[in-house]
């Protein structure tokens, strides 16, 4: 391993993904071989790639995706709410085989993409942080929590670190008022991962993915190890926002809790 990278070989999943293709080119530098998998086409390999496509719900392929890997950023899975079945597989068992093939395999660290909907059902007029329990919004953020509670269990018995990014709404702008307050940009969640994967000790640790935004909704203190200084905000786009979405009726729940509309979807089962 050259001393210019921090890993011999990095694992991406959902590289195929809105963010994980943003991501992928980004993560090259911190290793010799970034392995990038998905269930989607993943394209050619660029320098310094290997393609790895693999389901998370199937046991044994992810036992032999972990197999050479020194850490993990996992963005595989549903990434928003969906039928029951359709996250029990990918995002549950799924998770669960990633952690117990990292355990097997000997890897040092997983950044692990949960989600705001981990906590969507608190009010957006209470700031709260990583002490916090979880109100998840739908079964989407049920599943996060789930990861969450797993990577914590796997830190507790086998040492095995996790930092746990809560990320907001991460999109080239902010598509409407709700994610004003919850919008990260790229960039930010790039470094934010970064550090997820370089910080010397991070023990178990959630941090939640914002921009330097106006409106915050969540502290970051319990994280300050981390180090995690955005740069950017959604201050640029408001009025853009403001001028083509509607506020909302506020006696709605969709208006008032974090998770947005995520509070009134379904049900899904």
């Amino acid at each position: 391993m050259s001393a210019a990278h921090a890993f011999d070989r990095l694992l991406l999943t959902g590289a195929a993904g809105g963010i994980g293709r943003e991501m992928r080119p980004r993560l090259r530098a911190l290793a010799r071989i970034l392995r990038v998998s998905d269930i989607a086409p993943l394209g050619a390999a660029a320098a310094g790639e290997e393609l790895a496509p693999c389901d998370l719900a199937d046991r044994d392929a992810v036992h032999g995706l972990l197999a050479g890997v020194d850490a993990v950023v996992h963005l595989g899975g549903v990434s928003v709410e969906r039928p029951y079945l359709e996250i029990l597989g990918p995002n549950i068992a799924g998770l669960a085989h990633l952690y117990e093939a990292a355990r097997i395999h000997g890897v040092r660290r997983i950044v692990f993409a949960s989600s705001n909907h981990v906590i969507g059902f608190y009010p957006r007029s209470r700031t709260i942080d990583a002490d916090d329990p979880p109100r998840p919004d739908s079964f989407y953020g049920v599943s996060k929590a789930f990861g969450e509670n797993l990577s914590r269990f796997y830190y507790d018995r086998y040492g095995l670190e996790t930092v746990c990014v809560r990320i907001g709404s991460c999109f080239p702008e902010p598509r409407d008022r709700r994610m004003l307050a919850t919008w990260i940009s790229i960039d930010d969640l790039t470094e934010l991962v970064r550090l997820g994967l370089t910080v010397p000790s991070v023990g178990h640790t959630i941090v939640f993915g914002a921009s330097d935004n106006r409106d915050k909704w969540w502290d970051n203190s319990a994280a300050a190890h981390l180090g995690f200084v955005p740069r950017e905000s959604s201050e640029k786009f408001r009025a853009a926002v403001e001028a083509r979405s509607p506020a909302g009726d506020p006696a709605t729940r969709a208006a008032r809790m974090q998770g947005g509309p995520y509070v009134e979807m379904g049900p899904f089962y």
